[in-house]
This record gives C-alpha cells, sequence and structure tokens, in this order.
C-alpha cells in the first residue's frame, strides 16, 4: 500500500518519520527543487508539538537545538514605557522552547531514509490512485495526505473552502548578526520575544539562533489590498525602510533604529485562516495535515498542531495497517476536535491582538488579576 504525503513541511516530514520508526515506508512529494531552495521562517514556540518528536524519537535530539531562552518576553507601549519583562532562568524547564525552523526542519529530514522526500515534484492533481505533477510526472498512491500549507492544491479534493483574509498585514525586515553589528540594540532587545503595540500598528522583534533578529511590523484592521496603498515601495529597501518610518510616527526613537539598522530584506505577508471548525466528509483514501487542513492565526500553535497531526495520523496509520479508512476516519475525528478548539483560542488572541488597547490586554493576559 503506497503512502503519498504532498508537501515536506512540519507535519509532512513528522508524518513519515513517525510511519519509519513504525516500519511503515510512505514518499514525500515536495514542489522546491532541494532542500536549501528558500529560507524557512523565524523561531517556532514548540509546547504540545514536543509529543510529535518523542512519537517520532527525537525529542532528545530537539533539546539539543531549541533555544529555553527563547521563552523571554518584553512587552512595550510605542511610547517606550516598558510593560512587562520576563526573563527565563538558566535552569528553567523548557515547556514553551523555541528553535528555528530551519533547524527543526533539517532534524526531520536528517531523520528520514535517503530518497523519501522526492523534491522538484509539483502537485497538480490527483484521482483513480494517481498523482499527477507539474512537469508531466505522475505516481501512484493508495492514501494521498496533503501536507501542502496553506495554499493547498489538495484541500480542493475534500472542501471548497479557502482562507480568507484577517484584516492583518506585516512588513518583515530583519538585522543580521545583531550582538556584533548592533550590540546597544541587542541589549535592549534581550534574548527572546520583544512586543511593541500601538493603536492599530505592533513590531514583534524575535531573535533567531543564526545571530539574527527578524522584525514584523504589523498593520491590523487593513484590507487585502493594503499594501498596494501603502506607499511602500517594496522594491526598493531604503525607501520602503524610510516609509515604515514614516508610518511609526511618534514612536521612542529606539524603535525607530530598530528599523533604520535593518538589512535589505523586506517581505510583505497578509495573514489568513481558514474558517473556524472547518470538517469535511471523510474519504478513505484522502486526509489533509497542518496549514491545509487548518490555517489558524500565526499566534504559537500552527507549527504545533502540525507536528501533531503528522504524528497522530502516522500512530493511526501503523493501529490499522490493512485498512486506512478506519485510519484516516480515528485520525480525523481527534485532530477535528483537537484543532477546532486551538483555532478558537487562537481565534480569540487574534481580536486581543487587533483591539486598540491591545498593549494592556496583553499584559492582563500575561498577568491576570
Amino acid at each position: 500500500m503506497t503512502i503519498a504525503i504532498v508537501g515536506a513541511g512540519m507535519g509532512g516530514l513528522a508524518l513519515a518519520r513517525v510511519l519509519h520508526v513504525k516500519g511503515i515506508e510512505a514518499v514525500v512529494y515536495e514542489r522546491e527543487p532541494s532542500r536549501e531552495a528558500r529560507g524557512q521562517g523565524g523561531m517556532l514556540d514548540i509546547h504540545s508539538g514536543q509529543r510529535a518528536l518523542r512519537e517520532a524519537g527525537l525529542i532528545e535530539k530537539f533539546h539539543e537545538i531549541a533555544r529555553p531562552e527563547g521563552q523571554d518576553m518584553r512587552l512595550l507601549e510605542p511610547d517606550g514605557t516598558l510593560l512587562l519583562q520576563e526573563d527565563t532562568p538558566d535552569d528553567a524547564p523548557s515547556l514553551r522552547p523555541e528553535v528555528d525552523r530551519a533547524d527543526l526542519r533539517d532534524l526531520l529530514l536528517d531523520s528520514l531514509p535517503e530518497g523519501t522526500v522526492r523534491w522538484g515534484h509539483a502537485f497538480e492533481s490527483a484521482g483513480d490512485g494517481l498523482l499527477r505533477f507539474a512537469d508531466g510526472r505522475s505516481a501512484p498512491y493508495d492514501l494521498l495526505v496533503g501536507a501542502d500549507g496553506a495554499q493547498s492544491r489538495v484541500r480542493s479534493l475534500l472542501t471548497d473552502a479557502r482562507p480568507v483574509h484577517l484584516g492583518q498585514n506585516v512588513v518583515e525586515v530583519g538585522i543580521p548578526d545583531i550582538d556584533r553589528t548592533h550590540p546597544d540594540l541587542a541589549a535592549m532587545l534581550g534574548r527572546g520575544n520583544y512586543w511593541v503595540f500601538g493603536d492599530g500598528v505592533s513590531l514583534a522583534a524575535q531573535r533567531n539562533g543564526d545571530g539574527r533578529v527578524r522584525i514584523g511590523v504589523n498593520f491590523y484592521n487593513t484590507g487585502e489590498d493594503w499594501f498596494a496603498g501603502s506607499g511602500i515601495p517594496f522594491d526598493d529597501p531604503a525607501a520602503a525602510r524610510a516609509r515604515l518610518i514614516e508610518l511609526l510616527d511618534g514612536w521612542d526613537p529606539r524603535f525607530i533604529a530598530l528599523i533604520e539598522a535593518c538589512d535589505d530584506v523586506v517581505v510583505p505577508r497578509s495573514i489568513t485562516s481558514l474558517p473556524l471548525g472547518l470538517t469535511w466528509p471523510a474519504k478513505p483514501d484522502i486526509t489533509l495535515i497542518g496549514d491545509a487542513a487548518h490555517l489558524m492565526p500565526p499566534v504559537g500553535e500552527g507549527a504545533n498542531m502540525a507536528l501533531l497531526d503528522g504524528a497522530l495520523l502516522g500512530l493511526a496509520l501503523a493501529a490499522h495497517p490493512d485498512g486506512f479508512p478506519a485510519a484516516v476516519k480515528e485520525y480525523e475525528s481527534e485532530m477535528f476536535e483537537r484543532t477546532g478548539k486551538a483555532a478558537r483560542m487562537s481565534a480569540k488572541m487574534q481580536e486581543l491582538l487587533m483591539a486598540p488597547d491591545a498593549s494592556r490586554r496583553l499584559l492582563e493576559f500575561f498577568r491576570p488579576g
């Protein structure tokens, strides 16, 4: 029986690894031409997803690459007022350690037998037990698992649901090697996450393990076409930084200095999610995991749910080696309930972030009472 996984993200690789541990072969088809084809994004907050790494036999190696100090947090207002500072003791348990997405992906990739991931296979369509790729190639499957992310093409085989814009647009910039190039800014940011919340705008800075600080300038209650009218010239990084500084008019000079120190990587991102409580009628030979199944607001749950999806589907398949339909039904029943709760929590957090008094509400969230 052939298990075909479309997408070499966290969920797809976790599924392939757990199946390998259980002695079951699978093939992962990835559209990117190689593992180095593009950057993998910033840090991930791994908490519930640690269960998946235990099932995959990788938890010890995970703790070797994770950063417990990434749990540190500072929360400020645009005038520079410090509302909250939480510094993690060096001997604190790693309940929510941060890890570079690229490092975690490499850990999963390196745990798989050579040839498990087939690079350069852009999924086009499927039917009658055959995958079809954009270059004309094809491959057989008995079970197709869509792990192909927010813009999943496999999803359309199960549901017409599509991601919708959440009213948030982000401009991502960054400072490389900050400890060497800007030690004063490095000291200001600390070791983990740094949030500044104003009225309809926030700045989120996050340290990566490679010394880079990723900075997202978030604009809330904005439409899908906001970038077109924002006046940010993304093809001119210096002018883009200057426009961002204009949009942060009145903010403390220290925050402006962060933008001035950024390099020429300026990336626009629109934030979307799938409808809350999304389900679909079960099909015995197709299912979804990760963002393909339950794209959520980016508040720390997506990667954890994807890892758990992959691991728990792998365990269900191992428990029903001769019955894919039973395994899919068992997995989807659990997944819909678990990720539904996570999606509702994420939606509430998204509402909090978009509120005019987000900084104060966040302070109450982290320090209730």
